[in-house]
């Protein structure tokens, strides 16, 4: 795609006018939080900003305190069940959704209409930069529950005026065959279930790669961004897959473009940082930090995502100058392992092992010899 191919937007906006559109933003959630949220209230206040005038500068927004994913969750065990970060009467939530849940109890989360439909424009913006099109048919490949990613997905796939195709309740020969009987050019779903779907077609004597399906996306686990998992969904499906990257708590905050050169930070909804994790100091290879702007409702702020990326500041090849990430996300900050003194995060092992299409399925066991693992 090439630079002229994008309309004027703040997707091409020069550092400075972005920074005034985050601060516009920015002004409007703490005008919210510190009027009615007891938890930021507190937060803030404690930090000495009383009011949201006080933060006017980047250097003003550093002196905010981070938020943790454990202070949320002390918050909503000492307030149950939804905690005290919430900036409006109950009444006005109108939909549920809660994390994993993998490292302990799960987050809760609420959002009112608005900040609904917030969340379906940020993920428009995912379908818009890999080329998704109205006329597009697109398959949601999983099964609706408590997580919000497809849920929102769906969402954006109205939004953006696209035919939306529901596929939970299906097996997965039943989705492969669904993809091909009903003409899908667009496939949602995680790496690795995009290849067992490959797996299943090939195993049943469908050609993926001569279905109408042009454009793949992908989101709740790293694999997208890494390159032999990228290039192996490509492969089986004859189509461009891209990353899509987001949480629950936090919102769909980045997207990777038709150049394929990282995963963008959505910049116009989010104020994103890389910091150094031992000392919260700024840094290019760290742990990335998010300031969500259009939900006030239930927001987080300079909150530690403990997701591991690289930061790249240049403009990219697609006209964007939204910073990105070049390898999405590396991956948890608490997933990485300590193997003989060297750190090593899971995606790399995934990028070796995914290049011999023999291996479909494959666990890492970490063992102790002598003192080290």
């Amino acid at each position: 795609m090439g630079k002229n191919s994008l309309y004027p937007s703040p997707e091409t906006f020069d550092r400075e006018a972005l920074a005034e559109i985050q601060q516009q933003k920015l002004q409007g959630i703490l005008s919210q939080v510190l009027r009615s949220n007891r938890f930021y209230r507190k937060k803030l206040g404690d930090a000495g900003v009383e009011h949201p005038l006080e933060v006017q500068t980047v250097e003003d927004y550093r002196q905010i305190p981070f938020t943790t994913k454990e202070e949320l969750s002390l918050d909503q065990a000492a307030n149950p069940p939804f905690g005290s970060n919430l900036s409006y009467a109950l009444d006005q939530y109108r939909f549920f959704h809660q994390t994993s849940g993998t490292k302990g109890e799960p987050l809760r989360w609420l959002d009112d209409d608005s900040s609904w439909r917030w969340f379906a424009a940020c993920w428009e913006t995912v379908y818009r930069a890999a080329g998704v099109k109205s006329t597009d048919r697109i398959f949601f490949a999983f099964s609706f529950g408590p997580f919000i990613g497809f849920w929102s997905a769906y969402e954006g796939a109205r939004q953006h005026g696209s035919w939306v195709f529901p596929g939970g309740g299906m097996s997965s020969f039943q989705r492969v065959r669904a993809i091909g009987e009903n003409e899908i050019s667009v496939l949602i779903s995680t790496p690795t279930y995009a290849l067992r779907l490959a797996e299943v077609a090939h195993e049943e004597g469908i050609p993926l790669a001569d279905s109408k399906v042009r454009i793949t996306i992908h989101a709740g686990e790293p694999g997208a961004s890494v390159p032999s998992t990228k290039e192996r969904i490509e492969r089986a499906w004859g189509a461009r897959c891209y990353d899509h990257v987001g949480a629950t708590e936090v919102g769909p905050w980045g997207f990777e473009c038709q150049s394929h050169s990282g995963v963008h930070f959505n910049e116009e909804e989010f104020i994103c940082e890389v910091i150094d994790p031992a000392t919260g100091k700024r840094t290019e290879d760290g742990e990335l930090v998010i300031t969500n702007l259009g939900r006030p409702g239930m927001p987080v702020i300079r909150y530690r995502t403990g997701d591991r990326v690289t930061l790249n500041t240049a403009p990219c090849d697609c006209g964007r100058t939204f910073w990105r990430s070049d390898r999405g996300v590396i991956g948890r900050l608490d997933d990485a392992l300590t193997i003989r003194g060297v750190t090593i995060f899971p995606s790399a092992i995934e990028d070796i092992v995914r290049r011999f299409p023999e291996v479909v399925e494959y666990a890492v066991d970490v063992y102790r010899r002598n003192e080290l693992d």
